[in-house]
Parts: C-alpha cells; sequence; structure tokens
C-alpha cells in the first residue's frame, strides 16, 4: 500500500515542480469520486485551467465558486451535458479543442448503476457512459493530450483488480447477467487502455479501484431495489469502518493524474509527474510500460490480474475490443473520432 502520508507529501509538491497552467479536464465532476478529486488536484496546481463536466448546472455552479476559493489564481469553466450520448460527447470535445492546443490530464469518473436503460443511441445505459463515453472522449482528445510538453494522463475511475470474463459477442452487455457486468466492464477499459497506449506511447492511462466511497451514485430516482442495495452497503460499510475518507480518495486520486510513479510508454523530454523512487507495474506486469490498472491505494493490480489478461490478450480480445468500439462509434457518428 502506498501510505497517504507518502500520497500528500507528492501532493505538496505539485506546485513547485510541476508547470503552471496545466489544462485538465474532468468527466463526472459535480458530485462523488470526480468532485473530490477536482477539488484536490485544484488545491495542488499552480494556475491551473480546468473544464469540468456534469448533468446538474446548481452543481456547477455551486463548484465554480468553491473551486476559486480553493485556488483563486485557476480557470475554471463548466460544461454543462449528459455524457452517456456520444453526440454530446463529440460536442464537449470540438469545444474544448477550440480552446485549447494541449491538455495536460484527463480524468472521468461518470457513472450509473441504472441497469437494463437504453439510450437514444441504442447502447446500454451502464456500458455507453462507462466504455463507450469514456473512450469516445479519450480518442477525441488524444491529439491534445500528446501535445503537452508536461504531464500527459488519463485517469479512468471504474473497478480496476477486478477484471473479470468477458462476453466476446456481446461487448454492449445487453443481455450479461448482473453478477457479471462489473468484470465483463473493468477487462473492456483495461484493454482498450492498454491498446490506447500502444498508438499514444507518450500518455500514461491509469484505471483505478477507488474503494469504498460514500458517494451519491445511486440517486432517488433509481429505483427501490436500488435504493435498498445503496443503504444496505452504506450500513455494512459503517459498521465495518471500512469508507475511504472524502479527503483521502480526492487526495488519492490527485496524486494519480500528478505522481511520476505512473509514466507513459514512451517518457520523452520534459516533466512527467512530480518525482517518485519508485516507477509501477503496469497492466501487463512490466514496469512502467504505459498502462496501468491499480487498486484504492495506488498499488498495481496483483500477477492473478496480470496472468488473467494475459490469456485474453493472446486471442486477440484487445483488437477485437478495439474494432467494436470504432464501429459503434461509426454506426452512432459517423466518424471513429472528431
Amino acid at each position: 500500500m502506498v501510505a497517504i502520508s507518502k500520497v500528500l507529501e507528492s501532493n505538496l509538491l505539485a506546485r513547485s515542480t510541476l508547470p503552471s497552467g496545466l489544462v485538465a479536464v474532468f468527466a463526472g465532476a459535480t458530485a462523488g469520486i470526480g468532485e473530490m478529486a477536482l477539488k484536490a488536484f485544484t488545491k495542488h496546481t499552480l494556475k491551473p485551467r480546468i473544464y469540468f463536466i456534469g448533468r446538474s448546472q446548481e452543481a456547477g455552479d455551486r463548484l465554480q465558486q468553491e473551486l476559486k476559493r480553493l485556488n483563486p489564481e485557476g480557470t475554471y469553466n463548466f460544461i454543462k451535458t449528459d455524457m452517456s450520448l456520444l453526440k454530446n460527447v463529440d460536442a464537449v470535445c470540438a469545444d474544448i479543442k477550440s480552446k485549447e492546443k494541449a491538455i495536460n490530464v484527463l480524468f472521468m469518473s461518470q457513472g450509473t448503476v441504472k441497469y437494463s436503460t437504453n439510450t437514444s443511441e441504442g447502447l446500454p445505459l451502464i456500458t455507453a457512459v462507462t466504455l463507450y463515453s469514456r473512450t469516445r472522449l479519450t480518442v477525441n482528445l488524444l491529439p491534445n493530450l500528446r501535445q503537452a510538453s508536461s504531464v500527459r494522463r488519463v485517469v479512468t475511475v471504474m473497478a480496476a483488480g477486478h477484471e473479470g470474463h468477458i462476453w466476446a459477442d456481446d461487448i454492449p452487455g445487453r443481455k450479461i447477467p448482473l453478477r457479471g457486468a462489473r468484470g465483463h466492464l473493468c477487462t473492456a477499459l483495461t484493454l482498450s487502455l492498454e491498446d490506447l497506449s500502444r498508438k499514444a506511447p507518450e500518455v500514461s492511462f491509469i484505471h483505478n479501484f477507488p474503494g469504498a466511497v460514500d458517494t451519491n451514485l445511486i440517486r432517488r430516482g433509481d429505483g427501490i431495489i436500488l435504493q435498498v442495495v445503496k443503504y444496505w452497503f452504506r450500513l455494512s460499510m459503517s459498521l465495518s469502518r471500512k469508507w475511504l475518507p472524502a479527503e483521502e480518495c480526492g487526495e488519492r486520486h490527485a496524486w494519480l493524474c500528478l505522481s511520476g510513479r505512473y509514466p507513459p510508454k514512451e517518457v520523452g523530454d520534459g516533466v512527467n509527474g512530480v518525482a517518485s523512487d519508485t516507477i509501477a507495474a503496469g497492466a501487463d506486469g512490466k514496469r512502467g510500460s504505459g498502462a496501468y490498472s491499480l487498486g484504492w491505494d495506488g498499488e498495481s493490480s496483483p500477477d492473478n490480474v496480470v496472468k488473467f489478461l494475459d490469456k485474453y490478450r493472446a486471442e486477440g480480445m484487445t483488437e477485437k475490443v478495439w474494432d467494436h468500439l470504432e464501429d459503434e462509434f461509426k454506426r452512432i457518428t459517423g466518424t471513429t473520432s472528431i
């Protein structure tokens, strides 16, 4: 485990060791883990320019004021949209790309637990938000990430380390049993990040598991069954005292964005994060390989996960997942990226 003291020590060095004016995009940032990470990132960076995306204008207005108080020298732009639709993702990306040549950090935590619900674009909502939306956002902004002269990083928050069986004939997850959905999504996310790392070796890609964090992912209108699950989970975590405190959650996720522990495959010139005395092993088990599957404590997924994914790599599953994603992008938007 990477101790929280080490995380804080690294974060406190960010202002003095990283360039000013880092540009960051946070999706799913108006509540929960995204909001916690956004606040910590704001606090530890010098004159950041941040675009944060969410569905609630009220929450966006509140956050703009809070971020300005945390770091008056930064610039904060709220974008209100529903990221479950790829057409909206494209519109957001076109707007950001028109304003920024280079982007340093892309942080994504948008998600839902609504099962058996479809979007108007013909995708299951849960995979539309967690897999398709995040991947589309990444490929659209990848040229800008590659242009950055310092930190170049993508962080996607889901359940790394819990990769499981993937249904190759049903990547959208239309018929997958509920108990298999998390493992399926995790594997698809990790493999897609590995493919992106090959396409953009100067960018580092992180898939992480946040741990037990008390968020508002399950909302009031999500149905009585999910409400029961929500309160049972909260009760069990409270009784076992396994909650990760909100402040620690934010600090750890800002650290994932800023630490040099997770370098890209090709480091190149410039600063690639706050200097670290340890380089993490990637999802393939090789140190510094550019695509990382991480637990809540910042440690790389264990050998059994690496070996599990090796089987899929040998079967060409990485390419199958990527080909499917591009096919869906073309079906829905007409292009593989904007």
